[in-house]
């Protein structure tokens, strides 16, 4: 039995904006796009592969049965905090200073770094105003299921 994303999907205001900020500055391979409709309205389905077999994927739509403009900053375009939706990369010490160095060239700057105790993140915007973390895990701490039921019904 397969377990595991396949993909997640998000909408997207830009498609070549996003395609630039995952796969140039991230190194996410485009790997398949969807194209559906005709000239008056269409959708764009892209897939992204984000090194493991699953993929992040984005909707682009346009035309009449579309609204001109859609939000698609999930979390503040609901009223939350930037931090409630977003997509957590898992990532090493080198991939985050990779990750860090190839966004300032670009001049994007963390959103924010946290030390979270049992993880470090970066923190980043994406062209759709969607939060991505780069998150390495601490060693040596142990997942405790007890404490984690405990403290969900606390």
């Amino acid at each position: 039995m397969q377990k595991g994303f396949h993909h997640v999907a998000f909408a997207c205001r830009d498609p070549e904006a996003t395609r630039h900020f995952y796969e140039d500055l991230l190194g996410f391979a485009l790997t398949h796009t969807e194209l559906e409709g005709d000239d008056k309205a269409r959708m764009k389905h892209l897939f992204f592969d984000v090194g493991d077999g699953s993929s992040m994927a984005f909707f682009y739509l346009e035309g009449p049965g579309f609204p001109s403009a859609y939000p698609t900053d999930i979390s503040t375009g609901m009223g939350l905090p930037v931090w409630v939706n977003h997509v957590a990369f898992k990532a090493d010490g080198d991939r985050k200073q990779q990750v860090l160095a190839t966004l300032s060239d670009a001049g994007i700057e963390p959103l924010m770094a946290v030390d979270h105790d049992w993880c470090q993140s970066l923190y980043y915007l994406d062209p759709n105003g969607i939060m991505v973390e780069f998150c390495e895990d601490t060693p040596g701490i142990v997942p405790d299921r007890a404490k984690a039921l405990a403290l969900l019904t606390a």
